[in-house]
Order: structure tokens, then C-alpha cells, then sequence
């Protein structure tokens, strides 16, 4: 019997108590103007 799981709960689990929530993505890719950017940026810091 232990090889079967319990489904008892999962058949009686309720989808609209859920909470309604937007994800956004957080760790985007840099494209290559936010890496050129980010070289002339840093070569103008290390000459001052």
C-alpha cells in the first residue's frame, strides 16, 4: 500500500482559495546596449 500515494486531499483541494499574484521576471538577460553601456560606463569611472 505504500507504494501508492494518498490522493484523498488533492482531490478535495480548491483552486479559488488561492491568492491572485503577478510574477515579473527579475534576472532579464542584459542585451547587448546594457553591456556596452556598461563598459563605457565603467571605463569613464576608472579614469576619474
Amino acid at each position: 500500500m505504500a507504494d501508492k500515494p494518498d490522493i484523498s486531499e488533492i482531490s478535495q483541494f480548491d483552486k479559488t482559495k488561492l491568492k491572485k499574484t503577478e510574477t515579473k521576471e527579475k534576472n532579464t538577460l542584459p542585451t547587448k546596449e546594457s553591456k556596452s553601456d556598461f563598459a563605457l560606463r565603467l571605463s569613464n569611472a576608472i579614469l576619474l
